[in-house]
């Protein structure tokens, strides 16, 4: 029992690991932030593409506090750069990070000002798994299921008859009911026997499997 634990412990340390392996961290402008880029919007137009970003993944605006903000929006408000009908609240102390929660566009825009309208905005796609954006979903593999085989139609074969007895032999009438040497019943208790053995097979296999 205690080897039974210890192994499921093991197995859900190692998906714990997995799924923490399996986030990445996306730093907003890499080593620039986020602030108003020379480049404005198209700048971080140009960090996002090419990137994946996947559900689980974490994004991190690095500001300075009471300098900007960041809002996630919706894309009428993000083309607007208005505030209004935001998702969640605005968030003013810097860096902060989001968990991209749901497949689909997601939109940021910093409030400060006409932060906005000079390009401190951003649009990503997030994809439910891993993979290139905007590659083709793989075809698919399901096989075809073949027809069963018709099975052919019985025909009449002829019965074979004995050939004949030649004249003058003595042939003794068939009784019916009569059984031949080959023809005895099996033994009683041969069936009782074969259960029972599988039941005692099927129960020592529990108990191993208990015990180790």
């Amino acid at each position: 029992m205690a080897s039974f634990i210890g192994v499921a412990f093991g197995f859900v340390v190692v998906v714990l690991l997995q799924c923490a392996a399996a986030q990445t961290v996306h730093v907003v402008g890499d080593n620039s932030g986020w602030t108003i880029l020379q480049g404005g919007a198209q700048a971080y137009t140009e960090w996002a593409n090419g990137k994946n970003f996947v559900v689980g993944d974490i994004l991190t605006f690095n500001f300075e506090t009471n300098k900007h903000d960041v809002l996630r929006v919706q894309k009428t408000s993000f083309d607007a750069c208005s505030s209004s009908n935001p998702i969640g609240d605005v968030i003013t102390t810097g860096p902060v990070n989001f968990t991209l929660d749901s497949a689909g566009d997601h939109y940021y825009i910093c409030t400060f000002s006409q932060h906005c309208q000079l390009g401190q905005k951003l649009a990503i796609t997030v994809s439910s798994s891993g993979g290139t954006p905007g590659a083709s979903p793989p075809p698919s593999t399901t096989p075809r299921l073949s027809p069963p085989p018709t099975s052919p139609s019985p025909t009449n074969t002829p019965a074979i008859c004995p050939p004949d007895a030649p004249a003058g032999a003595h042939t003794s009438p068939s009784t019916p009911g009569a059984m031949g040497p080959n023809t005895s019943p099996p033994p009683p208790g041969s069936s009782s026997s074969k259960l029972l053995a599988g039941i005692s097979v099927s129960t020592l296999a529990v108990i191993m499997g208990f015990l180790f």
